[in-house]
């Protein structure tokens, strides 16, 4: 499902910790980096405020992302990738990441970038569904 601002937003079968950690190891086994995990339901609680799991990742592979900031550098605010995973009031985990065609459509960029971000599109969503599937590990 395509949320507003080409936001794709999958539920997942898991808990967060357990979403979130798939995702780490499907983005693994996808040959990306992990560059960073930021856990805002941790850095809330030491500020003393209630916040239900979110956590961002931020990954990729340079090899992949470096060219398409040679040909449009504005895409470097949204290179790398982030995914959200997040728990909602009602207690389902929720995954998210941005739509590569909506970072192209955002930057503008040359069709040449087009069969780039087609596969940044199918990688991000064979690895939310081993992130969110079972079976899918």
């Amino acid at each position: 499902m395509t949320a507003a601002n080409g936001l794709i937003v999958q539920s997942s079968s898991f808990g967060p910790k357990e979403t979130i950690d798939r995702l780490v190891a499907a983005i693994a086994r996808a040959g990306m980096t992990v560059m960073a995990r930021i856990d805002h339901a941790a850095a809330a609680e030491k500020a003393g405020l209630a916040l239900r799991p979110t956590e961002v990742l931020v990954f990729g592979n340079p090899k992949v992302g470096t060219p398409l900031m040679q040909a449009v550098p504005t895409l470097a605010i949204d290179l790398p990738l982030k995914a959200l995973v997040w728990q909602d009031d009602a207690g389902k985990t929720w995954l998210a990441w941005n739509d590569p065609a909506w970072i192209k459509d955002r930057h503008g960029g040359a069709a040449a970038m087009d069969e780039t971000l087609a596969a940044m599109s199918a990688a991000l969503t064979m690895m939310a569904g081993r992130a969110t599937t079972a079976g899918e590990d």
